[in-house]
């Protein structure tokens, strides 16, 4: 009894048209291809947003980020601040320069211990009251 394979030797397409039996014939071609062709309808049907560019970076120049510490960085970091004299000790007070450090904000995370005189260009109004609680003070320009 002949199979349905032997049925087909000695016909070109094995019963399946032209094109169905070559790769991704009878869908149309693999994966997104004719998406801007033959499966156009299909594209603005179900994927509208698929081609074209969508939303805006801003450029970086336009985006300026604070440089930031918080109070329990500085109460962490003083020794070493004071071993490469960056801070100064005068008495009881340890004065810093955060705008030498390259730091453009001071934040209030974090608790103080001992009293501080900063320099810094802006600051949060939590980290002023921190420090003027411990006894220090918060220079701005």
């Amino acid at each position: 009894m002949p199979t349905r394979t032997d049925r087909f030797r000695g016909g070109r397409t094995h019963g399946r048209g032209k094109k169905a039996g070559r790769g991704a014939g009878k869908r149309g071609g693999r994966g997104n291809a004719g998406l801007h062709k033959h499966k156009f309808i299909t594209t603005l049907k179900y994927f509208p947003d698929h081609f074209g560019r969508h939303g805006f970076k801003r450029a970086p120049c336009l985006s300026k980020a604070d440089i930031t510490i918080n109070l329990s960085d500085i109460t962490e970091h003083t020794g070493s601040m004071l071993a490469e004299k960056v801070a100064v000790k005068k008495g009881d007070v340890i004065e810093i320069d955060l705008t030498t450090l390259g730091i453009n904000k001071l934040l209030g995370t974090g608790q103080l211990k001992g009293k501080y005189h900063l320099k810094v260009q802006k600051a949060s109004s939590r980290a002023v009251e921190k420090v003027e609680e411990a006894g220090g003070k918060v220079i701005l320009p």
